[in-house]
């Protein structure tokens, strides 16, 4: 077998890499190389030797190894690896091309095998990679051979690379799902840009304690940034208006806000004012939702599209917006509904404007796959559809079919669905067309979807599509099968509502205490116990090279407690002491896996961090704030709001408070699988302050849906925006109280002086009977009814927190 230097020396003549002759290069230009001698090494390296010259220097002495290297192998017959950075060609003079003195050659790195072969050396079984060098040492083949023969103490193999906020960008997938609104500055706190490149940013953290300190309101909190609706209409929009420029399509974009999405007065109003350059209108779909949408809506140009199922009395409401003046459109979910429009618009003597709901043979995907389809809720078959027609035609009312409607569900993640649903309902567009019936608009329903965990794919929480995507395949799919069929281009509605509300929210939650597996320093006395015994041996044997047998032998005397414990044969100190070994040791392994590369970590081990992980209690409740986790495991990103640019050290869920198990948030985006179970964050501390988590992209169905499990109720809310004239750039435009306990209770028919009332009766009889004095008595009376005006979350102060 040839010697390190023999191999270091043909090495070098073969790729070119005499001492005298070196070509110029550039750092970042360098290429890698990969060249194999005799057999690649399966396992990585642990340490990284680099021989270097320096510049017109003499080359800095090797570091040797602890041990003398003996032998052509590494221990278990592993071989190394040894890279060398081979310079491209010059590409000219000047600064950035021009041949530098000290470019004289590549450098020379060798990556040793894992810790079992330390000391081992290098030899012509090695792996060689050439790559590109941070400095431009000399490189011939007396370094090649010195590097070979004293390779330098892996030390520094395992030395951690210094956490950044670019890191925490990285774990958290914020570049990924933020869409150019959310971003980590340089001292770890998320910025909220709400109207991407074209405004200020917002941290997040300051708008928290601008809260606490001029108004009084704590988490949970939702923070709506009302700058970033205008933002997502003006987008939605202006991608239509492009599509319909660059395919010269014959009709407009009339979109409308659906507002089930988010009834929430603040958020309809500022959507409508951002909405009324474009003629954005709003869609609903009960009775209180038209009385609500008649009377917010302004812009006669714009519609107000009636979805839902209807009886008489919406149907009169409905054409009351007619006899405004109101583009008020009714959609007909069945052929019942449009008898009774007929006849409710003759005694009121409106013309009504009517739509009808196609029920498309295309599916939806996804958690809403069935909205769409011919088992689908809502719309009518070919045959109700032409029947449709006909009523309208036997009552004179011809002219009033305007609209034709499908809707293949909410969050439609792959565009290939939407193609193929917006072509289908385009054709009964033109065969009705074709038929002479004066329909205007193809309305395409809702289905736009968001990248909630930023994987941009066809899973249930992302979307394979940009918005400009979704508007141009529409624009060109409609015009295309219009032209086919020779009929006009109909005007485009969409209705579009979680694509519009989702990134504006964020839900702010403080964690106040955990619930952690590792055990604290706490080491409880026990007897002289056999297990005691052996679980203290295992936890003392351990290294890096038995990271395996310790994991089996630790379960095996885990179970053997637990069970003589179930039988009564063990004491709880002894049960107590072979706990708190247990995970002691078990955080021990992790420590030790932590600093190895993933390939050597063995098979069991590999989700040691699900068996540590811990629990970040957090003051809300996911049932009135999050229901569409709880309901069917829906994925909204989850990040610390600050403290970004410290290195989380646990493993951990969210559980809020109330008392039911199923309330916590246990399924996380994740960057290389659909989701995992917990969530990197850091160890509370008090010296640092509350501990404030964001719940991302919040803004869509979760504060209308929320529930008051336990009595939890709405929560604070602060409304920013942007202004260039403050300060800090925004202000809080408005704040709202959540609810109190008084007026949750009332919504169950808890009456507050009915309740005052029997207290102030109890605590008189406690008096008369001596058990209670008068003053004491009152203070308790008044301490219940100054309870009741509280807010239903945990007051936490801060000697609380833990």
């Amino acid at each position: 077998m040839s010697e390190p230097g023999e191999v270091a020396s043909q090495l070098a003549r073969e790729v070119g890499l005499a001492s005298s002759g070196q070509a110029d290069h550039h750092e970042h230009e360098l290429p890698v190389v990969h060249a194999p001698i005799v057999a690649s090494s399966r396992r990585k390296s642990d340490a990284v030797i680099a021989a270097r010259s320096g510049r017109g220097g003499a080359r800095p002495a090797p570091t040797r190894p602890e041990a003398p290297v003996e032998g052509a192998r590494g221990a278990g017959g592993i071989p190394p690896r040894v890279a060398f950075a081979v310079p491209p060609t010059a590409r000219g003079g000047g600064a950035r091309g021009g041949r530098h003195p000290a470019d004289t050659g590549p450098h020379l790195v060798a990556r040793a095998p894992r810790a079992e072969s330390r000391g081992a050396s290098l030899d012509a079984g090695a792996e060689f990679s050439i790559i590109a060098p941070q400095e431009r040492p000399t490189l011939n083949e007396r370094t090649v051979a010195d590097a070979l023969e004293h390779p330098p103490a892996n030390d520094s193999a395992h030395e951690e690379k210094a956490w950044s906020v670019n890191d925490a960008k990285r774990l958290y997938m914020i570049d990924r799902w933020g869409g150019g609104y959310f971003d980590v500055n340089d001292e770890g706190n998320v910025t909220v840009a709400p109207l991407q490149s074209r405004g200020g940013k917002v941290v997040l953290h300051d708008v928290v304690r601008a809260a606490i300190r001029d108004e009084g309101l704590r988490a949970p909190l939702i923070i709506r940034f009302q700058d970033m609706l205008h933002h997502r209409v003006r987008v939605l929009n202006e991608a239509f208006n492009r599509a319909i420029v660059e395919n010269k399509y014959r009709g407009s974009y009339r979109g409308v806000f659906p507002i089930k999405v988010n009834q929430l007065r603040e958020v309809v109003g500022e959507i409508l004012e951002a909405g009324r350059p474009f003629h954005y209108g709003i869609e609903v779909g009960s009775k209180p939702e038209i009385f609500a949408g008649l009377a917010v809506h302004t812009d006669n140009e714009s519609l107000i599209v009636c979805n839902g199922y209807k009886d008489d009395a919406f149907i009169r409401i409905a054409l009351l917006g007619r006899k405004l003046g109101k583009k008020v459109i009714l959609i007909a979910e069945k052929l019942s509904e449009v008898r009774a429009i007929v006849r409710i618009a003759k005694e009121i003597g409106v013309e009504p404007e009517i739509g009808v709901r196609v029920r498309l043979q295309a599916k939806g995907a996804g958690k809403w796959a069935e909205s769409g389809g011919e088992r689908a809720k809502f719309g009518l078959t070919t045959s109700e559809i032409l029947e449709a027609a006909a009523i309208l035609r036997e009552n004179g009312m011809s002219n009033a079919f305007k609209l034709v409607h499908f809707h293949v569900g909410s969050q439609v993640p792959d565009i290939l669905i939407v193609k193929r649903a917006v072509r289908e309902a385009a054709r009964y567009y033109a065969k009705l067309r074709r038929l002479g019936h004066p329909v205007e608009y193809l309305d395409v329903g809702g289905g736009l979807a968001v990248d909630y965990d930023g994987s941009r794919s066809t899973s249930d929480a992302s979307m394979n599509y940009s918005v400009e995507e979704y508007a141009r395949d529409i624009i060109w799919n409609v015009a295309d099968i219009c032209d086919e069929e020779r009929v006009p281009h109909p005007h485009i509605v969409s209705e579009s509502g979680r694509a519009v509300v989702a990134h504006h929210a964020v839900l702010v939650v403080e964690a106040f205490g955990a619930v952690e597996r590792t055990a604290r320093d706490f080491a409880p006395q026990a007897s002289d116990h056999k297990l005691i015994r052996s679980i203290n041996e295992i936890k003392e044997a351990l290294n890096e090279r038995t990271l395996n047998e310790t994991w089996h032998d630790l379960l095996q005397v885990k179970e053997e407690a637990d069970k003589l414990f179930e039988v009564g044969l063990l004491e709880l100190d002894v049960k107590a002491h072979v706990e708190t070994v247990f995970w002691q040791t078990t955080e021990n392994i992790r420590e030790i896996i932590a600093k190895l590369d993933r390939s050597q970590v063995p098979d069991d081990l590999v989700d040691i961090d699900q068996r540590l992980y811990n629990q970040h209690i957090c003051n809300f409740s996911v049932f009135q704030s999050l229901l569409d986790h709880w309901a069917f495991g829906a994925l909204f990103p989850v990040a610390p709001i600050h403290r970004l640019n410290e290195k989380p050290t646990m493993e951990s869920t969210l559980v809020d408070i109330t008392c039911d198990s199923d309330g916590k948030v246990a399924k996380f985006i994740d960057a290389d699988k659909p989701e995992r179970d917990t969530l990197p964050l850091h160890a509370l501390d008090a010296q640092a302050g509350p501990y404030y988590l964001g719940i991302f992209l919040a803004g869509a169905y979760q504060d209308i849906m929320g529930d008051i499990h336990n009595l939890f109720g709405r929560v604070n809310e602060v409304h920013v925006f942007l202004d260039e004239d403050e300060e800090c750039g925004y202000y809080l435009e408005e704040t709202i109280s959540g609810n109190t306990i008084a007026e949750v209770l009332k919504m169950t028919q808890y009456e507050t002086p009915d309740l005052a009332s029997r207290v102030k009766q109890q605590v008189d009889a406690t008096i008369k009977q001596d058990r209670l004095k008068p003053t004491e008595g009152m203070r308790l009376l008044a301490e219940y009814e100054r309870g009741l005006k509280d807010t239903t979350y945990l007051s936490l102060d801060v000697d609380r927190r833990s």
